[in-house]
């Protein structure tokens, strides 16, 4: 099976962990884009769309988000297979007619979360299961038709419509990128509550994230499924 050829929107401000988490957790030809610089693809002919998380809010009144919601809206309605994490699962959110607001509070740190309907893409992942988490905004409305997912205390944590698929937690997180995103929280966060958090960043709980990589193998395939239909039955 050949690869396939994505776009990665690179969302998170030229932070070097993204792309390398990407690049060694998609087994696909990358086609990358810098989005906060107004990087865009000029054109729709990819296999899919992987949307990186970020810093920003979709709500701010900032060029590049405006840009980014309309392509996105754009690759949506030409059915390209679109996967959104962390920002990039409520830029779809937006993009598609749902609702993004803060919290008022952050969700970080390896949290568990729940399955609440079947779907290709958590084929192999527990009904529970733990997930490295960071975000302070979170999609309060569903776009009009998508199915909820999983879920958790804090809200929504996946979501599909289509073949546009949202996930709020950080499967591609390795310990050292889980731990750099915290300590980044100065400011923001008690220096108690980073220590907390930084604390549990345990090769345990890694180990058991490490299930949600299953999200990544499974997209890679629906792409793939979608580019070249079904296969045909045998005489």
């Amino acid at each position: 099976m050949d690869r396939p050829r994505f776009a990665l929107l690179d969302a998170s401000h030229g932070e070097s962990h993204t792309r390398r988490n990407f690049r060694r957790e998609l087994d696909a030809t990358l086609a990358e884009f810098d989005v906060t610089q107004c990087e865009l693809p000029e054109t729709f002919a990819y296999d899919g769309v992987v949307i990186t998380g970020s810093r920003a809010s979709v709500y701010w009144d900032e060029q590049w988000i405006g840009s980014l919601l309309d392509w996105t809206a754009e690759a949506a309605s030409r059915d390209l297979p679109i996967l959104g994490v962390c920002y990039g699962h409520q830029i779809l959110a937006e993009a598609l007619g749902g609702r993004v607001a803060d919290m008022g509070e952050y969700e970080i740190g390896y949290r568990e979360i729940q399955l609440v309907d079947e779907d290709e893409l958590f084929g192999g992942v527990p009904d529970s299961f733990t997930a490295f988490t960071t975000h302070s905004d979170t999609v309060t409305e569903l776009p009009p038709g998508a199915a909820l997912l999983a879920e958790n205390e804090y809200g929504v944590h996946a979501f599909r419509k289509g073949h546009a698929f949202g996930v709020q937690f950080h499967p591609e997180y390795d310990p050292q990128t889980a731990e750099s995103v915290t300590r980044g929280k100065e400011g923001e966060l008690s220096d108690d509550r980073i220590e907390s958090v930084v604390d549990g960043i345990t090769d345990e709980r890694y180990a058991a994230a490490c299930e949600t990589k299953r999200l990544f193998e499974n997209f890679v395939a629906y792409a793939h499924g979608v580019r070249d239909g079904p296969t045909p039955a045998a005489d």
